[in-house]
């Protein structure tokens, strides 16, 4: 068994590249045990590619295995060979959305049940750390703000300890650092909303751990 592992908690496919990909390789390159648990296979997600449009949920059903694939290209070029979806749960999809209501999405699970399933994997993999999302899951999506409950409690009920526990979070000043360079170049995506009316932004005193790279 190596012996400096980390296990990273997400909720669909590509969660882990936008916020820890690069994170990941670099672990990766310095002989660190990487552990990627996705909690669904994202079948509720937006389709941006055309050629694609017939997988989605509202017409074949079948982005979920697309994603999946996707997933397994990406863990190669990270160099992450432990990957592992978390029992059978479905995206969730947004609140108030019909996916939201079906009985095998993610956000209806029970989180008792899919932390047991966590800890067993934690106490089989013993990572010194894990990352996930904080209690807001990142921007308030229903299945990352389950990630994070899960993942918590699986914390709790493991017989292994983890070290040390890592949010992916929204510090306010980067955000208002692109706030600031979408109004130079003419965007009104955020209008009059100031950065302290975003729920998902974080103060900076949360931060508490800046990952360079060598």
């Amino acid at each position: 068994m190596n012996s400096k592992r980390v296990m990273f908690v997400h909720a669909h496919p590509d969660d882990e590249s936008i916020n820890n990909g690069a994170t990941m390789a670099q672990l990766v390159e310095e002989g660190v045990k990487v552990t990627l648990i996705t909690c669904t296979r994202g079948e509720e997600g937006e389709v941006l590619v055309p050629d694609l449009a017939h997988l989605a949920s509202h017409n074949e059903d079948k982005l979920g295995a697309h994603r999946a694939l996707e997933l397994a290209a990406a863990m190669m070029e990270l160099g992450v060979t432990d990957h592992r979806f978390l029992g059978k749960y479905r995206d969730s999809g947004m609140l108030d959305t019909p996916p939201n209501q079906r009985a095998d999405c993610f956000w209806r699970a029970d989180v008792e049940k899919a932390a047991k399933e966590l800890a067993l994997i934690v106490d089989e993999i013993k990572p010194q750390v894990m990352v996930t999302y904080d209690e807001f899951g990142g921007y308030g999506h229903p299945d990352h703000i389950q990630t994070h409950r899960v993942a918590m409690r699986a914390s709790e009920l493991s017989n292994w300890q983890i070290q040390k526990i890592y949010w992916n979070i929204m510090p306010k000043s980067v955000v208002q650092q692109g706030m600031d360079a979408m109004k130079s170049l003419g965007s009104d995506f955020f209008g009059s909303e100031s950065v302290d009316e975003l729920p998902f932004v974080k103060d900076d005193s949360f931060v508490t751990t800046l990952i360079h790279a060598p």
